[in-house]
């Protein structure tokens, strides 16, 4: 029996992948690996996450580009830099919240 686990981010959160360098915001949550297997075999053996976990759909950026990374939970940490995110799709779906994250600009994110 499949055991459900909650998400430990948040729609709206800043986080940051821990191996690779770039960060994002949260913008949808899939409870389990919800990708191609094409996807998921492109990654190295050696760091390649269980599917049997929350996988996040980020609008990402790093210092060259912005662009939309799908990331599974172990690999993310929160950002506390308090920077916005530059990726030109935010301003679309989010508002910038003081504190440092991003409010949903509708419910309705899909």
């Amino acid at each position: 029996m499949s055991k459900m686990r909650n998400a430990k981010f948040n729609i709206g959160q800043v986080v940051k992948h821990r191996l690779f360098s770039f960060r994002g915001v949260i913008f949808d949550i899939d409870p389990v690996f919800n990708n191609t297997e094409e996807w998921w075999e492109s990654i190295p053996a050696e760091i390649r996450p269980s599917k049997d976990q929350p996988f996040y759909h980020l609008y990402a950026e790093n210092d060259e580009t912005e662009y939309v990374a799908y990331v599974s939970e172990q690999n993310l940490l929160p950002d506390n830099s308090g920077k916005p995110v530059r990726h030109p799709d935010i301003a679309d779906v989010f508002d910038w919240d003081d504190d440092g994250g991003y409010i949903p600009r509708d419910s309705q994110l899909h």
